[in-house]
């Protein structure tokens, strides 16, 4: 066996492992399903003995003992109702077990994937994050509610014919047990063969509910650029391979689970009728034995079945589970406190102190950026697409660790605070602002509790949101579909203005605000950031000029360094890169060939 293939082993055991380590809060519960599960199986094997007792000692030397063949015939019965009403108990118990194990993974994934660092999702489609929190656990709990289940049952009934055989006839059931390593060995076969095709359909899945959600997310683009067919192109080549895959593995099912057994089967069958069919050469053979053997070779093979059925169940919950433990194990999550001391942001003052930084730990975005911004002042970050101004807002809302440099709020290291702290502190803004599900003033508030109605309407008022919001039929309970989609970008944006003031911060960073907003509320909307930023530090991202002539001090971005600062006449003075800039807006003239001229 090669070193790749033991590895390859290994992990599967540790994940296989790590899924069973789930089990440990349900110990008790699970012992006791257990123990039923015993005494079910018991009942099951001893059934079979009675008919053979019935066979050999009544009916065939015709000896009618009516009072033994009723305690028989209500034993047989008793005992069935036994095992069905404790099968049903321990099966209605491990999958209650098993469900519970299930919701706790995906409550698990799911907040873990809450606190990741923006750098995963970056390197992460969000389709195929759908895929692993739903598709990828659904696999696991089919493994826990299915496969766990079938397996534990089968394996303790088969312990128990196999016991039933050697009570019977020890000799036969000797010979018999050569057939339970070949069946280990089909098994060990199909699990090799079928994983590497599971990881294949996995990540097709995957692939595929990425394709979807990025078609769906993008659809007015798509109708609007005409690329119905391209998507549906590129959708069809993903379903293909995945359809492809799963060919592949109806073909491995095909040949090495019902076949292969019932092969397995079928030598079984032949050699008991042998071995008994010599015997009676010998000497008199009893017809309850041979039924009861018949009669247990018929219920073995019925579990291995069931066994190699729920193989191919067992093999996607494991590279589903490898899937799912790759996010619980990943460690890029967002950047934490780091210290025992509890800052807070009582001023607001902002210094970047010769901050570097690199997405990818190899292109510099940022470069030895440094500036200050003062209580109550505005500082505009202007510059051509790619030039660092987000990257200068991401930093300061940590979502991304420093490498080099420093930024300190009112002196503090910005890694010293408290996340909490930071989101109650800085209020953010973006160009496209995002609505949640439910209505307006769930929206404003966010499931903050601290937040009372009576804050969520002075917020609203303080934007000029309430404007249009006490128009509106549901006035603040106002339904809000996904995105906020029966809203104008101008609401949206008012809403998210209101939702940003609710929390009154000290900070307020505003990434493009006024770069999507429709006419009818732009008076409002400007209204608005004028008042919002009275009294707080601003930082501003902007490429229209025009809305952040009155800013105390504007930086100047070039290929991630600041290459001009000052406020808009003085820049307009020095006739630098700002200036001309300046001259491309007023006058429409290429950017990129006035840049590089």
């Amino acid at each position: 066996m090669s070193n790749v293939e033991n590895q390859e082993i290994i992990s599967k055991d540790k994940i296989f492992r790590r899924l069973l380590s789930y089990t440990k809060p349900h110990i008790k519960p699970l012992a006791i399903a257990f123990l039923v599960l015993l005494l079910a199986t018991a009942a099951d094997v001893v059934g079979p003995i009675l008919i053979k007792t019935f066979i050999d000692d009544y009916l065939t030397p015709r000896v009618f003992d009516w009072n033994s063949i009723t305690i028989l015939a209500v034993s047989y019965l008793l005992l069935h109702f036994i095992s069905v009403s404790f099968n049903f108990y321990q099966l209605l118990s491990f999958q209650r077990i098993a469900l519970w194990i299930v919701h706790k993974l995906r409550v698990d994934i799911f907040s873990k994937v809450q606190y990741m660092g923006l750098n995963f999702f970056d390197n992460t489609p969000g389709g195929s994050l759908v895929s692993r929190i739903t598709n990828d656990t659904e696999a696991i709990k089919d493994l826990y509610v299915s496969v766990l289940s079938t397996f534990v049952q089968n394996i303790v009934f088969l312990i128990g014919i196999i016991i039933g055989m050697f009570i019977l006839d020890p000799q036969l059931a000797f010979y018999y047990l050569i057939f339970i390593p070949i069946i280990f060995l089909i098994m060990k076969v199909y699990r090799h063969f079928s994983s590497k095709i599971f990881h294949v359909t996995r990540k097709k899945i995957s692939q595929l509910n990425a394709k979807l959600n990025e078609s769906l997310q993008g659809m007015s683009i798509i109708q609007a650029m005409n690329q119905e067919e391209r998507q549906k192109g590129e959708f069809n080549k993903i379903n293909l391979a995945l359809k492809n895959s799963q060919i592949k593995q109806i073909k491995i099912n095909s040949l090495l689970v019902r076949p292969a057994v019932d092969l397995i089967y079928i030598l079984a069958l032949s050699m008991i009728l042998s071995f008994f069919g010599i015997r009676s050469f010998q000497s008199p053979i009893e017809i309850g034995v041979l039924y009861a053997y018949i009669n247990y070779l018929d219920r073995f093979f019925e579990p291995v079945n069931m066994m190699m059925f729920r193989l191919s169940q067992f093999q996607q919950a494991i590279v589903a589970a490898e899937r799912v433990f790759g996010i619980l194990d990943d460690q890029r999550e967002a950047p934490t406190k780091i210290g025992t001391q509890n800052p807070v942001i009582d001023e607001g003052l902002i210094e970047f102190d010769h901050v570097t930084f690199s997405y990818d730990g190899k292109t510099e975005v940022l470069k030895n950026i440094s500036f200050t911004a003062r209580p109550g002042e505005t500082v505009a970050l202007v510059g051509h697409t790619g030039s660092g101004k987000s990257s200068i807002i991401n930093l300061l809302l940590r979502f991304y660790p420093i490498k080099e440099g420093e930024i300190r709020i009112d002196g503090v290291p910005i890694e010293e605070y408290d996340n909490e702290e930071l989101r109650k502190k800085i209020g953010l803004v973006l160009q496209d602002p995002f609505l949640f599900v439910g209505d307006v003033a769930k929206n404003i508030r966010l499931h903050n509790q601290q937040i009372s109605v009576d804050q969520i309407k002075e917020a609203a008022e303080f934007v000029q949101a309430d404007q249009f919001i006490k128009k509106l039929p549901g006035q603040y309970d106002e339904p809000v579909v996904e995105r906020g989609a029966t809203f104008s970008s101008g609401q949206r944006q008012l809403i998210s203005f209101a939702r940003t003031m609710a929390i009154q911060p000290k900070i307020l960073v505003l990434d493009e605000a006024t770069a999507s907003i429709d006419t009818e509320t732009e008076d409002a909307i400007q209204i608005a950031l004028e008042k919002m930023r009275k009294g707080r530090t601003t930082i501003a991202i902007a490429h229209r000029l025009s809305t952040i002539q009155d800013a105390d001090r504007i930086l100047v971005l070039h290929h991630g360094e600041i290459v001009e600062e000052g406020t808009h006449h003085q820049l307009l003075a020095k006739g630098g890169l700002y200036h001309k800039m300046y001259l491309i807006q007023q006058g429409g003239l290429s950017l990129e060939k006035e840049i590089n001229s």
